[in-house]
């Protein structure tokens, strides 16, 4: 295992939900850790609360945590940098960080789900914006910011071309109750991680319309099947799928209501409008966008994935839920392992 420097010094970008816990559970593994967010009042409440109280107000920060308002002083005095953000945000937030490296910090993202709308993936949106040699990672797998920042046993997988600062990244986050795996997948990880928020309002809108344990249990079986054909078609490894970035992600968005996702499906399941349903969950619901971005994707890679774009269709063309399942189970039959 590479020795990560006890004096490492990780700078979180993004102070929403899942930044704030990713930056308590960096703290909490004793790495020095500032947090920043774009908005200076809301730092200034996390500064004087030592607590993030819109979106975790149960978690009280860690000594080592440290607020920061000022994007050239954090990467300055960064070794690492973590963004938190949602996926359409990633590019802006790289070019903003770009001008203000003057050395070679690694950057990481926690964020699920590819660039809208042309599709691309994350670290192809960091080539463009860094260049193509900068050490970069993705931190995905099945994780609620709530459980992070409560100290509850959780693992992830860390995946990077650079396998040297994907270990790093393992070590300087890992603890008692936080396990990071690594991988040399990126691609992988970040087409899981874009799929699975798809097929999370897929489930949502059955669980909503009281379809019931096997409609779930065969959306999720048949889902990764299309996240792992889409996966390969745009060079990913199989067993990556069957991970906790995979099939882990996947079986805990669509299972579980801490699921922004899962949430929005039941919202329209129960007749609510796009725009209503994003309304009442006041966050940002990632497979929105991403099953656009997904759907796009696939067919550019010549892919077919029934469940995704049913879910497109309910999304973006309108579609009746009910019309939606008509549509898959009407479909001709074929082997179950075809591709």
């Amino acid at each position: 295992m590479v020795d990560a420097s006890p004096q490492a010094t990780i700078g979180v970008l993004g102070a929403g939900s899942w930044g704030t816990a990713l930056a308590i559970q960096l703290a909490r593994a004793g790495r020095t850790t500032w947090l920043w967010g774009r908005s200076l009042e809301h730092l200034a409440e996390l500064a004087r609360d030592r607590r993030n109280l819109r979106y975790l107000p149960e978690a009280d920060f860690p000594a080592n945590l440290g607020i920061e308002g000022d994007l050239a002083h954090l990467a300055a005095k960064a070794d690492i940098l973590l963004l938190a953000v949602p996926s359409h945000g990633v590019r802006a937030l790289l070019r903003d960080i770009a001008p203000r490296l003057d050395r070679r910090v690694p950057v990481a993202w926690a964020s699920k789900g590819l660039e809208h709308p042309q599709g691309k993936l994350l670290h192809e949106v960091a080539a463009e914006v860094l260049g193509a040699e900068w050490p970069v990672a993705v931190l995905s797998g099945p994780t609620f910011a709530q459980e992070v920042a409560r100290g509850l046993p959780t693992a992830v997988t860390i995946a990077s071309a650079h396998a040297g600062f994907a270990q790093e990244l393992a070590v300087c986050i890992s603890s008692e109750s936080f396990r990071a795996y690594t991988s040399g997948d990126i691609v992988g990880v970040e087409v899981g991680g874009a799929v699975k928020n798809v097929l999370a309002i897929g489930t949502g809108i059955a669980d909503g319309l009281g379809l019931g344990a096997n409609t779930r249990v065969a959306l999720i079986t048949r889902g990764l099947v299309e996240m792992t054909r889409l996966g390969l078609a745009v060079g990913a490894q199989r067993d990556t799928f069957a991970g906790l970035a995979g099939l882990g992600d996947l079986v805990l968005t669509c299972t579980d209501d801490q699921s922004r996702n899962r949430r929005f499906g039941l919202a329209l399941a129960a007749g609510r409008a796009v725009a209503e349903a994003q309304a009442e969950i006041r966050q940002v619901v990632e497979g929105v966008q991403g099953a656009s971005a997904v759907r796009g994707m696939a067919l550019r890679a010549g892919v077919e994935m029934p469940i995704c774009e049913q879910i497109y269709r309910v999304i973006h063309e309108g579609l009746a839920p009910q019309q939606a399942v008509h549509a898959l189970m009407t479909r001709a039959l074929k082997p179950e392992q075809s591709v």
